[in-house]
């Protein structure tokens, strides 16, 4: 399936309420969900204002290059600290999309930009009075970290990660997003903002952005040769389109609330290597396990069944790693090497 073709499937299926005329804000528009989210608002006929570090950088060319840009997107300078910035960004917005977040596992990058810039989104929302819902993109890391959930318990939207756990065991990035999205919560509640969040999993598919993110980098360590064994490890995956789309649908149904949780499937990472190995076995994906020692984790149960409700069709994982790989070679992050198949 090509970029074309899930942007098609989402403009088809999408629920009538079609963006023209109304303009909604993207924050870290130059992201990996959020340029694809970009692209979904701008071919469902929005307005897009775009926060981003630097307007001006090369490195947003991407969004400047996509269909209807030109008319209908406007790149804003902000920082999730600086409130005024972001409240110019959100003005004269009927719907916010908070995607910004860092990615890290340094306490004192993560956790108070992710709590504060998320306080600051929306509140600016709620101060702009024109805004009708907050589309916030939270994680499966806020979600699923909790060692004393049984193992046949089915994870769904009432799951929160254990933050002392977290602490404990030092996993920033999940503690962060947890407290973020808890921090939203409790904003929204208090300044009455109709807020509706997507816990997206680990995001595969193709890059409209020049860099590699930390997801794709996931991938790219098993073909380059950097990772010579795989982890004792199961992990959820998803294609960036259906994350996008996921964001869409949340916003223009009008009965959507809550949180939603936005996985195709949960492997162990041998499935992962093992699938990559099939498609493209002229790389040197690796084939042993760097623990010899423990039993083989088991993937956990999980219900997507929220998002299918509002008609979200999911991408096989297979399919996502096949353009993901694709993506790579077209955008020179992986050299194209003659396979013997």
């Amino acid at each position: 399936m090509t970029i074309e073709d899930i942007t098609a499937k989402t403009a088809a299926a999408a629920p009538a309420a079609p963006g023209h005329g109304q303009t909604v804000c993207v924050t870290g528009a130059g992201g990996f969900i959020a340029s694809w989210l970009v692209k979904l608002l701008l071919d469902r006929g929005y307005t897009v204002k775009g926060t981003v570090r630097n307007p001006d950088d090369a490195k947003n060319d991407h969004l400047r290059a996509l269909r209807g840009a030109a008319e209908r997107l406007l790149l804003c300078k902000a920082d999730l600290l600086d409130y005024d910035a972001l409240r110019r960004a959100v003005d004269g917005c009927q719907g916010v999309f908070h995607t910004a977040s860092p990615v890290t596992d340094d306490p004192e990058q993560m956790v108070e930009p992710a709590v504060q810039g998320t306080e600051n989104v929306i509140n600016a929302a709620a101060d702009a009075g024109t805004v009708r819902r907050v589309v916030f993109t939270s994680s499966i890391g806020a979600v699923t970290l909790n060692p004393n959930r049984p193992p046949d318990a089915v994870v769904d939207e009432s799951c929160w990660s254990d933050l002392d756990y977290c602490k404990k065991t030092k996993n920033w990035y999940c503690y962060g997003k947890a407290v973020a999205e808890q921090a939203a919560w409790e904003v929204a509640r208090g300044r009455g903002v109709e807020l509706v969040v997507v816990n997206p999993v680990v995001v595969l598919g193709p890059l409209l952005q020049a860099t590699v993110n930390a997801s794709i980098t996931h991938v790219l360590k098993y073909l380059d040769g950097s990772a010579k064994k795989y982890t004792n490890a199961v992990q959820a995956y998803v294609h960036v389109g259906d994350v996008a789309e996921a964001h869409v649908r949340v916003y223009e149904w009008p009965a959507a609330s809550g949180r939603y949780l936005c996985a195709e499937r949960v492997l162990h990472r041998e499935d992962v290597v093992r699938i990559l190995a099939k498609l493209f076995p002229e790389y040197p994906v690796p084939t042993k396990c760097s623990d010899e020692v423990n039993p083989r984790k088991q993937p956990y149960k999980f219900t997507n069944q929220r998002l299918k409700d509002l008609g979200v069709e999911f991408t096989p994982v297979p399919q996502a790693l096949y353009e993901t790989v694709k993506s790579l070679q077209e955008k020179g992050h992986l050299p194209v090497i003659p396979s013997q198949n």
